[in-house]
């Protein structure tokens, strides 16, 4: 809420110097306003929702900084915006806040629509709404009071309103027309202002772009098609025109499917009755140019992705048929023991994915491989390493192994032989990263034994790729990697000896193999790599036993050997008497 509100400080200033300027003249960057509004809250995510509560407590906090509120909380008051009270560029503002509003709560109901159809009616209403927010902005904005630059900008978002009202509707002509007028300001309005809006009304045409197109489709420019398409497999036509792309792309390529009633593949005519099926094989040249034609690895990724999408859901469809088909043969009692047409067909689908998968790959090894051979520039970021290129072949080869074994390509032993051979080429260059692995932690000679096998199956492909120029012609070149390994080779092998030397500069003291603990060799220095394994030879433990002098044990024994004096004279004779003794006792006569 506090960046919000620090936004709107922003606007307001900027619209407050446009207000005070020389010529008194009001101003509004419509188009950025709302593209920074959008990118902020919520739109980057699609979240409609989220922008068109933000819309309104905008307008909350609009009219309460212009003193224009709609009556209090107990009762309604309208009031209308009109050129006489038109002295802020903030009414300019409120308008475009509430036309954003009406645009945002289409949007999110647009995306309500797809499980829930009544809400379409609700939708075309908000978008009605909404453009009738723009008409009312470009009214304002007729103005004497207004500047040309926002003048310009108001009939384009009107424009671009209006021409999604119509596309909604699909009143096709009309919405050209509005997208066309919209295209038009903004291209105009690029080649007049600064290089930061430039970008800005450059990305509206962008988005229009495939509107018009679809349009000029619908309406009847068949050469339009083509221009969708290459939109579709480019990852363009982003928003509301994305299903309707892809929409439009599959009835096409469903119209050309009604002529298309078979596919010959290894010498087998196999028939296509799956509508599915039918769709994807046409387009698959189609994608199969566009890849070759891709500009960057992100868009060619972006093309594999969605080829290898369309594949898996072709091959579910057909497997659902070959189960139903598999439980009338049950029934029949009719198996002969030859592939059905629909097994081969699902093997030839099969092919076709794990084709593309190997593909795939092998492009993102390009990539890696490119990346591999040039320095690293930030040593804290992690660059590609050869464990990556291993795991990609490791997928290469996976995918090799599950073409082998495809029903109804048993007895091709052609095919066989091609497959075999594909597997020797990227289990060479497989090899080949996993010895770059072992240089890099100076494992030279596992390095060099993987290197002699590298040799050892590129010179079996070369023995073997004599009958098949023609079918292995988009294999990696064996011949540069042949080249490679004996480069690799002997700089490994120049590795090696300065690596000996080195070790062979080591003075013999430093060398000399000590076995005691440290503890005990303090003052003698020489290398040790046990210390920072994970075993170091510090202390001796358990210490050994040394003999220790015994703690003396003292027996009290000159008691029993003692002599004492004779004490008789000390000790008191008892006196003897009766009665007579113990009178004298009394009166003191013994004493």
């Amino acid at each position: 809420m506090a960046t919000e509100k620090l936004n709107d400080s922003k606007v307001f200033l900027s619209d407050d110097n446009k207000e005070n300027s020389p010529d008194g003249s009001l101003g509004l960057e419509i188009l950025q306003i709302i593209k920074e509004s959008q990118q902020q809250h919520g739109l980057r995510h699609g979240d409609y929702q989220r922008y068109r509560g933000y819309c309104s407590r905008r307008l909350r906090r609009l009219r309460k900084t212009l003193g224009f509120k709609m009556g209090n909380r107990h009762k309604y008051t309208g009031k209308k915006i009109t050129e006489d009270i038109l002295s802020d560029s903030r009414y300019l503002l409120l308008v475009l806040m509430e036309a954003e509003r009406a645009w945002s709560y289409a949007m999110q109901l647009k995306q309500e629509a797809n499980t829930e159809p009544r809400k379409r009616f609700h939708l075309l209403a908000r978008l009605r709404k909404a453009a009738k927010h723009g008409e009312k902005l470009e009214k304002l904005c007729e103005s004497h009071r207004v500047d040309a630059k926002t003048k310009l900008e108001a009939q384009a978002y009107t424009a671009y309103l209006t021409g999604m009202v119509e596309f909604e509707l699909q009143e096709w002509k009309k919405a050209m027309e509005a997208f066309n007028k919209c295209k038009t300001i903004y291209e105009k309005l690029a080649s007049a202002f600064t290089e930061e809006l430039v970008v800005l009304y450059r990305q509206r045409v962008d988005e229009i772009s495939p509107n018009i197109r679809y349009c000029a489709y619908n309406i009847g420019d068949q050469n339009a098609i083509n221009d969708l398409m290459q939109m579709r497999l480019a990852g363009g036509g982003g928003g509301m025109m994305a299903e309707k792309l892809e929409s439009l792309i599959t009835q096409a390529r469903t119209k050309q499917a009604a002529t298309m009633s078979e596919v010959e593949w290894r010498g087998r005519i196999v028939p296509v009755k799956n509508d599915k099926a039918r769709v994807f094989l046409l387009g698959l040249a189609d994608n199969e140019a566009a890849i070759a034609q891709a500009a960057n690895e992100e868009t060619k990724e972006h093309l594999y992705e969605t080829l290898l999408a369309e594949c898996r859901d072709t091959i579910q469809s057909v497997k659902e048929e070959l189960k139903s088909e598999a439980k009338r043969e049950r029934n029949a009692e009719g198996d002969n023991g030859k592939v059905s047409n629909m097994q081969f067909l699902h093997s030839y689908l099969t092919y076709i994915k794990l084709c593309t998968l190997v593909k795939r790959n092998e492009s993102m090894a390009h990539t890696l491989q490119a990346k591999l051979k040039e320095p690293e520039a930030d040593e804290s970021k992690r660059g590609p390493r050869p464990q990556d290129l291993i795991r990609l072949y490791d997928i290469i080869l996976q995918s090799l192994a599950e073409l082998a074994v495809l029903q109804g390509l048993e007895e091709d032993h052609t095919f066989q032989k091609e497959v075999s051979l594909k597997t020797l080429v990227y289990k060479a260059y497989r090899c080949f990263f996993i010895a770059q692995s072992y240089v890099l932690v100076k494992k030279w000679s596992e390095a060099l034994v993987l290197y002699e096998r590298v040799l050892k199956y590129a010179k079996e492909v070369q023995s073997k790729s004599k009958n098949f120029n023609n079918s292995l012609k988009d294999l990696p070149d064996v011949q540069e990697l042949i080249a490679e390994v004996n480069a690799e080779k002997y700089s490994l092998q120049a590795a090696a000896i300065l690596d000996t030397e080195e070790m062979a500069e080591v003075p013999a003291p430093q060398q000399m193999k000590d076995n005691r603990p440290l503890c005990d060799r303090l003052d003698t220095f020489h290398l040790d790599s046990t210390l920072v394994g994970k075993q170091p030879n510090l202390v001796q433990f358990p210490p050994d036993f040394h003999p220790i002098p015994c703690k003396p044990l003292f027996f009290d024994l000159a008691l029993n050997h003692a002599a004492f004096p004779p004490l008789d004279d000390k000790v008191e004779q008892k006196g003897k008497g009766g009665l007579t003794g113990y009178i004298k006792g009394i009166f003191g006569f013994g004493s």
